[in-house]
């Protein structure tokens, strides 16, 4: 909406409708990937094969995004709104009736599509229907539904397989689509459209194919040793050039270029777009750790991983609510720098973790960097586009996603990939040691023993990975320590008392 008028009628509605569709979303980015396994066996593929049922929904998400904000001017936020879930929808049904992993990669390929749009569109929506000095608890609202799903995911998508069936995992989504859809159909307004504003399909397909190589790229490079392989040679090389065919294209286009590069000139979006990267990056590669460490080295169950898991995403929700109404009270710079030093402590604790752990040494370190990333994610989002033209949101809103999503996929590429080296240097190391001649590192075991050297492999192999793992947090903690000084590029918010009196009138 170019231009909105205060107060909006039926507000907390648009909210709960397009919040609903949001969460909807981000919910299947994580959802399907304990069924793996049991779609696996149900459609008789190998295990590289079963992973595209992810890596289809990532990359269709990732190439669909940035075209949301023309998609919108062209034909209305409304339209695209409800074509999304209504797509959503359709398509997780078809997930969930899929019979062959034909299918329901095609059926995820969809689905990516289609709600490529939802968290963007909420995003932009959310700004507009609320005046400045409500942007904070707006912000804090759509951030919690961004970071729910993800949080949930896994225990849902965990209870749903375990208890009934695979396909329950995409059947959960047909109720709160069509919640979602009636309550967007009935409540939210529709925003002028651009009936002039032309495509730039160049610009659109060099973007798109440097994006979808990317992904696979990174989502592919480990299971095929990277560079070692001429598959993943080609998609870095695919991705580098079509990326740089866009940038040539971009700088010589102007206002005719898919990407409206005024957004950049926005020093405060410019910088929440950067810090938005390494927010996603920490965020996601977190959470790819932390399960397979509790299952695999500590033999966690599948629920109670989601159990001592859980605390952290109840920390993110609070520290949003709480960082939504602080916003106008406190310098956002400050906020942001509490919720890094949060995060950054949090890392560390992690970077010392051992075998040996109490659940109360997971739930604490998670709780306090939930907290953390709240204090993080509701500023930064809220400053992001607090000086960018509502004309722009659309397409600033897409980006903004699109470099989370980046991020994440980078970060969980980057730690996924260091796990695996820095297991075999540990391993590697340590068997060093491992000889008749030192009774500390064998203990009571009989080398000339099959059984026992076994054993004593198993348990090298465990410590090595430990050794990885906390490598790993201890390199996200420096990075995250590195990304802090951007905070001093932001330029504080400045409310007027004014901008907040209509809204506060109306409740």
């Amino acid at each position: 909406m170019t231009s909105t008028s205060f107060p909006v009628p039926h507000r907390g509605m648009i909210t709960i409708s397009i919040m609903l569709a949001t969460i909807m979303q981000t919910l299947d980015s994580t959802i399907a990937n304990v069924a793996l396994p049991h779609m696996q066996g149900s459609f008789s593929a190998a295990s590289d094969q079963i992973t595209w049922v992810l890596t289809s929904y990532i990359v269709a998400a990732a190439i669909a995004t940035p075209s949301t904000g023309w998609l919108a001017a062209r034909f209305g936020r409304k339209n695209l709104f409800l074509l999304a879930v209504l797509g959503f929808t359709i398509t997780s049904a078809l997930c969930g009736l899929s019979e062959s992993l034909f299918q329901i990669v095609a059926a995820r390929l969809l689905q990516g599509i289609f709600g490529a749009a939802l968290v963007p569109l909420s995003q932009a929506t959310l700004l507009d229907i609320n005046p400045p000095g409500r942007a904070g608890p707006a912000m804090a609202v759509w951030g919690m539904g961004v970071m729910i799903g993800p949080i949930i995911g896994p225990t849902l998508g965990g209870w749903l397989t375990e208890d009934y069936n695979w396909r329950w995992v995409f059947y959960i989504n047909l109720p709160i689509g069509a919640v979602a859809f009636f309550g967007i159909l009935t409540f939210m307004r529709e925003t002028t459209k651009t009936f002039e504003a032309r495509f730039d399909f160049f610009g659109f397909a060099t973007l798109s194919l440097a994006i979808g190589m990317l992904q696979l790229f990174l989502d592919r490079g480990e299971q095929k040793d990277w560079f070692g392989s001429t598959e993943i040679c080609i998609e870095a090389t695919g991705s580098f050039l079509a990326a740089a065919f866009f940038v040539a294209h971009t700088a010589t286009s102007g206002r005719d270029s898919f990407f409206d590069t005024r957004i950049l000139r926005d020093r405060n979006y410019f910088t929440g777009f950067l810090v938005i990267f390494v927010t996603g990056l920490v965020l996601y590669a977190t959470r790819a750790l932390l399960p397979p460490m509790l299952q695999n080295l500590m033999d966690y169950p599948v629920v109670a991983t989601g159990l001592v898991l859980a605390p952290s995403g109840a920390g993110t929700m609070a520290a949003m609510l709480v960082a939504g109404r602080m916003v106008r009270r406190i310098d956002i710079r400050l906020l942001m720098s509490v919720g890094f030093v949060l995060t950054i402590f949090s890392l560390w604790q992690m970077s010392h973790y051992t075998l040996i752990l109490s659940e109360s040494d997971i739930v604490w370190p998670g709780i306090i960097q939930g907290i953390g990333l709240g204090f993080i994610f509701v500023p930064l989002s809220t400053v992001t586009f607090s000086t960018l033209k509502a004309d722009l949101r659309p397409a600033g809103t897409s980006m903004f996603s699109l470099s989370r999503n980046i991020g994440a996929s980078i970060g969980i590429s980057i730690v996924e990939t260091l796990l695996t080296r820095n297991t075999e240097v540990a391993h590697a190391t340590l068997a060093e040691h491992i000889s008749i001649y030192n009774p500390l590192a064998t203990g009571a075991a009989n080398l000339s023993s099959p059984l026992s050297l076994a054993t004593l492999e198993a348990e090298v192999t465990r410590q090595a990975a430990m050794i990885a793992y906390v490598d790993d947090f201890r390199f996200m903690m420096l990075l995250t320590l590195a990304t802090m000084p951007l905070i001093l590029l932001i330029k504080p918010l400045r409310f007027r008392p004014e901008e907040t009196s209509t809204h506060l009138a109306a409740e």
